[in-house]
C-alpha cells in the first residue's frame, strides 16, 4: 500500500473557508477514532472488544473512499447509489468474510449489527437493502475497493486486539449496536470541530497523525466539558439528616445497575436524598455524572439553580453542566454560569460545544432538564442511540415521577429505564404520590434491562425508599408541625370567592389554584373587581412576561414572604412544583388526587419561618370546589361548576378522587397518602351509573395511548438498524395532548412591529415573546402570515422558526385578532373585547 497516495486522493472533509484546505478522509478517521478512545475509556469492557468498538468507529467514514463522494465534495455532483454513510456498510459487509471475520471473530450476523451501528452515525441507521451494496461499491470504482481494503488493514494492525468474540449471543450483540452508534456519532462531532482538529495537509503517515490526533483528542475532551473531575468523598450536606435522607446515606448499594424509588411527602427533603444516594453511587462507580429530568422547563430551572451549588461538593474539580430544554438560554443563571466559566475555567459550569445543541447536553458531566430530553432516546427519533450514550454514563435521577403516570409517558418511561439499565446505567425515582402499580411496572422493566428477575415493588410503607436486590428499610414517618390537612368541599365559585376575599382581608396569604386558564382570568377579574389584591398565574404568558410574573410571585408568596400580605393568588398547575411558595389559605378546582396532594404541599409549608401562632387562620384547611360525588346524574356532573376545567382530567379519576377525599375529609400526611393515592388512582371503587359509559371510553382512551406509545418507541431487541429511525423530534413526541400552536407577539414600536419583548428580531427575542395555546381554539383566529408586513419578519428568521411560529401583532389596546386578545397582566385570551 502506498500510503501517502491513499491519503492524497481521497478528501473526507471540505475546506473550511475559501483558498483552505480540504482534510484527508483517513486523517478524519484517525481523529475520530482517537476521541473514541477517551470517550470509551471509563467503560468497563473487555480489553479486546473495547479495541474493536474504537476499530469500527475509526472506520466510521470508510464510504468517503471512492469517486463518488470525492465528486460530490469537489464538484457538488450527487452520490446517486448511496450516501458516504450507507457506503461504509456496504464496504464493512464486502469486506467482512476475508478480512474482517477473521480478525474480529464471532458469527457475521453479529458483526453486521455492528457494521450497521457506526454506518449510522448521522442519527439514522443505513437503509439500503442489502441486494444494493454490490452497486455502491462497484460505483466507488476500483481504485476506491482497493484503498478501502487498504485502510481497513492498517487499522486493523493499530488496534491488533480487537475481537468481538465475547459477544457470545445476538442480543448481546444488538445491545451494544445501540452503544456503538451513539459512541460514534459523539465522537465523530468532536472530531469535526475545527478548532480541535484542523485541516491536514497529506504529508503524515497514518502512525504519525494518530499519534498527533490523539494529543488533540485530550484538549478536544478537556475543553468540551466531557473529561469528567473525581468525585469527593466527603458527605453533601453537613445538617442533621432527615429519616429519608438517613436511609440513602446507610442503605446497601446492589450489585449492578441500581434502581431506587423514594416516596415521601412533599418538603421531606427528597431531593436531598436524591442527590445523597446519587452521590454514593457515582463513588461505588455506578456512574460518571448526574442527569436530573423534571417535568416541565419551569421545575427544571429551579432544579438547576439548586444543583449548581452543591457541584463544588459533589466533585474535585470543575464539572460541566448543562440547562436541557428548549428555553435554556434565557435562564440567567444559566447564561450567568456560563459567563463566569469563560473567565475561570476553573469554576462549574457551562461548556460552550455542550450548550450549543441540546442534544449535546446529555454528554455533560450533570445535566438538569426535562425529562422530554431523556424520553426521546428511546423514541424512533433522530440521534436516539446518542441521548443514551450520554445517559448511560449517568445517575438518571427523574423527579415527580407520579407525572409520568398517564399511559403514553408510562410506556416511554418504562422503555427509557429498561435501556437504561440495559447500558449499565443507575436510575433515582422521586415521588410523593406514585401509585404501587405504577412502581412495579417501573421496577420490572428496570429489572429486565438489567437481566434479573424483578422481586420487589408492592410493599405498601410509607414513607418508602425501594432498592433492587436491597432490603427496603423503614423509614419512620416525620412528625408534622404542620398536621393533617382538613378538606371542605365548596359548591360554587361564588362561594370560593367570598372565603379568599374574607381571609386576604384578615391579612393572608391565599391561593386559588384553576384547572384552566380562562376560569382562573374569570377569577382574577371577579376578585379585583371586589378591590382583593390579586396576582395571575398561568401558562398562557409570553415567555418574557411569566418570568416577570413568576418572580413577583415568589416575592410576595414565597418562602421570605411577609407573614400577611393580604392577597390572592389565582393560579393553574404551574404552582404545583416548580416555585417554593407557602400559602395561609388554599382553595382548588378538584384535580387528581395526586395533584390535590402536591397543591396541598404549598399550603402552610414553611413552618419555621411562620408557626402556628404567626398564621391568620388557626388551621390549614384545602376548600375543594367540587359538586357532590354522591349526586351525579351525567358525565358533564363537573361542568356547570368548574367550566371548561371540568374537561382537562379524566372524569373517572375525578370521581374517585372526590369520593374518596370528601369521605375522608383530610390529607394527613405522610402517613395517610398512600391509602388516598391507592383508592383514588386505583380502581376498587365502583362509579356511578351515569359514568359508566365514561369510564368505558377512559379504558379505550388509555389502550389506544399505549398502543400509540409502543408504536413510537424504538425496538430495542431488533438493535439499532432494525429498530430505531431518523424522523424529526416532532414525529415521535414525548407527551400526547390536545395540538397546541406556538404564537410569537409583536408590537408596534415606532410605526414597525417589533418583538413583544423588545429589541430586534431574532430567535431569543421571538422566544422571550412567545406564548402557545391550542389549535382548535386558534383556529379561524390568525392573521395572514404572507401579509407584506409580518412576511418581511419571516424572511429574516430561521427556517425551523419561521415554520413552526405564527407572528401575532398586537395593538396598543391589547387586540391581536377579532377573538384574540393580550395583555401583560392577563396573559393570552380568547374574547371578542378588551378586558
Amino acid at each position: 500500500m502506498n500510503e501517502q497516495d491513499i491519503i492524497r486522493r481521497w478528501p473526507g472533509k471540505s475546506a473550511p473557508y475559501s483558498g483552505g484546505i480540504s482534510h484527508p478522509a483517513v486523517y478524519h478517521m484517525l481523529d475520530v477514532a482517537a476521541v473514541a478512545e477517551l470517550l470509551i475509556g471509563p467503560q468497563e469492557l473487555e480489553p479486546r472488544l473495547r479495541d474493536a468498538m474504537i476499530l469500527l468507529v475509526g472506520l466510521h467514514d470508510l464510504g468517503k473512499i471512492g469517486a463518488p463522494f470525492r465528486d460530490m465534495l469537489e464538484r457538488g455532483q450527487p452520490q446517486s447509489a448511496g450516501t458516504h454513510w450507507e457506503v461504509t456498510e456496504a464496504y464493512l459487509h464486502l469486506f467482512d468474510h476475508h478480512i474482517l471475520g477473521p480478525r474480529l471473530g464471532g458469527r457475521d450476523t453479529r458483526r453486521k449489527a455492528l457494521y450497521a451501528a457506526v454506518a449510522g452515525h448521522h442519527g439514522r441507521p443505513p437503509y439500503k437493502d442489502f441486494d444494493a451494496f454490490d452497486r455502491m461499491t462497484s460505483q466507488a470504482t476500483p481504485q476506491g475497493c482497493e484503498d478501502a481494503k487498504a485502510i481497513v488493514r492498517a487499522f486493523l494492525d493499530i488496534w491488533d486486539r480487537a475481537s468481538i468474540a465475547s459477544i457470545t449471543t445476538m442480543p448481546e450483540a444488538q445491545c451494544l449496536s445501540w452503544r456503538l452508534a451513539g459512541l460514534t456519532t459523539a465522537a465523530d462531532w468532536i472530531a469535526s470541530n475545527v478548532a480541535w482538529f484542523p485541516p491536514t495537509a497529506p504529508g503524515p503517515s497514518i502512525d504519525q497523525h494518530l499519534a498527533g490526533a490523539r494529543e488533540r483528542a485530550v484538549r478536544a475532551i478537556t475543553e468540551a466539558g466531557l473529561d469528567t473531575p473525581a468525585i469527593r468523598p466527603e458527605p453533601l450536606f453537613d445538617f442533621a439528616l432527615r429519616p429519608m435522607q438517613a436511609a440513602c446515606a446507610g442503605i446497601r448499594l446492589p450489585d449492578g445497575p441500581a434502581l431506587a424509588i423514594l416516596e415521601d411527602e412533599t418538603g421531606s427533603g427528597k431531593t436531598e436524598a436524591g442527590l445523597i444516594l446519587a452521590h454514593r453511587l457515582l463513588a461505588a462507580g455506578k456512574g460518571r455524572g448526574l442527569y436530573i429530568a423534571l417535568p416541565t422547563m419551569a421545575t427544571a430551572d429551579s432544579m438547576f439553580a439548586r444543583v449548581a451549588q452543591i457541584l463544588r461538593k459533589l466533585y474535585q474539580g470543575a464539572p460541566s453542566l448543562a440547562l436541557a430544554h428548549g428555553r435554556a438560554a434565557h435562564s440567567e443563571l444559566f447564561r450567568d454560569l456560563k459567563d463566569a466559566h469563560a473567565h475561570n475555567p476553573d469554576e462549574p459550569g457551562p461548556r460552550e460545544w455542550l450548550s450549543d445543541h441540546r442534544r449535546r447536553a446529555l454528554l455533560a458531566d450533570v445535566g438538569v432538564g426535562t425529562v422530554d430530553q431523556a424520553l426521546l432516546a428511546v423514541v424512533k427519533a433522530r440521534h436516539a442511540p446518542l441521548r443514551q450514550f450520554g445517559l448511560s454514563s449517568k445517575i438518571l435521577i427523574v423527579d415527580e415521577v407520579h407525572e409520568l403516570g398517564d399511559p403514553y409517558m408510562g410506556e416511554l418511561m418504562q422503555m427509557l429505564l429498561k435501556v437504561h439499565a440495559s447500558l449499565g446505567g443507575s436510575a433515582i425515582l422521586l415521588s410523593a404520590t406514585i401509585p404501587l402499580d405504577l412502581r412495579a411496572r417501573l421496577i420490572a422493566a428496570f429489572d429486565k434491562g438489567a437481566g434479573r428477575s424483578s422481586i420487589a415493588g408492592r410493599d405498601p410503607a410509607y414513607p418508602a425508599l425501594t432498592m433492587n436486590s436491597a432490603q427496603s428499610p423503614r423509614i419512620a414517618p416525620r412528625q408534622s408541625v404542620r398536621g393533617p390537612v382538613a378538606v371542605h368541599r365548596a359548591d360554587t365559585p361564588e362561594a370560593v370567592i367570598e372565603y379568599l376575599a374574607q381571609a386576604a382581608s384578615e391579612g393572608a396569604a391565599c391561593v386559588w389554584v384553576r384547572n384552566a386558564v380562562d376560569e382562573a382570568i374569570a377569577a382574577t377579574e371577579t376578585l379585583r373587581a371586589r378591590g382583593v389584591t390579586t396576582d395571575l398565574l398561568h401558562a398562557r404568558f409570553a415567555l418574557c412576561d411569566r418570568k416577570t410574573h413568576e418572580a413577583h410571585v415568589l416575592c410576595q408568596f414565597g418562602k421570605a414572604r411577609i407573614d400577611r400580605p393580604g392577597r390572592v393568588l389565582v393560579a393553574t398547575q404551574v404552582v404545583e412544583n416548580s416555585l417554593d411558595l407557602d400559602f395561609d389559605v388554599m382553595a382548588s378546582d378538584l384535580a387528581p388526587m395526586a395533584a390535590l396532594i402536591q397543591r396541598a404541599g404549598r399550603l402552610w409549608r414553611h413552618m419555621d419561618q411562620r408557626p402556628v401562632a404567626t398564621r391568620p387562620v388557626p388551621l390549614p384547611v384545602l376548600h375543594v370546589l367540587s359538586p357532590s360525588p354522591d349526586d351525579v346524574i351525567s358525565d358533564r356532573w363537573l361542568e356547570a361548576t368548574l367550566g371548561r376545567g371540568a374537561f382537562v382530567y379524566p372524569q373517572p379519576l375525578q370521581w374517585r378522587t372526590a369520593r374518596t377525599l370528601f369521605k375522608t375529609g383530610a390529607i394527613d400526611a405522610p402517613q395517610g397518602l398512600r391509602a388516598l393515592i391507592e383508592a383514588a388512582h386505583g380502581e376498587t371503587l365502583d362509579l356511578p351509573e351515569a359514568l359508566q359509559t365514561a369510564g368505558l371510553t377512559h379504558d379505550a382512551k388509555t389502550g389506544a395511548a399505549r398502543a400509540h406509545a409502543r408504536h413510537n418507541l424504538i425496538d430495542w431487541d431488533k438493535g439499532y438498524r432494525e429498530g430505531a429511525s431518523g424522523a424529526p423530534d416532532a414525529e415521535y413526541p414525548t407527551r400526547l395532548g390536545e395540538p397546541a400552536r406556538a404564537l410569537v407577539l409583536a408590537r408596534r414600536d415606532g410605526g414597525r412591529l417589533v418583538p413583544w419583548s423588545g429589541g430586534a428580531w431574532s430567535v431569543e427575542t421571538c422566544q422571550l415573546s412567545e406564548v402557545q395555546a391550542s389549535a382548535s381554539r386558534l383556529h379561524g383566529l390568525l392573521p395572514d402570515q404572507n401579509a407584506p408586513e409580518i412576511d418581511a419578519i419571516r424572511a429574516g428568521l430561521p427556517d425551523w422558526l419561521r415554520t413552526s411560529r405564527t407572528i401575532i401583532p398586537v395593538d396598543h389596546k391589547g387586540r391581536g385578532t377579532d377573538g384574540l386578545w393580550y395583555h401583560a397582566n392577563n396573559g393570552l385570551q380568547f374574547t371578542t373585547e378588551s378586558t
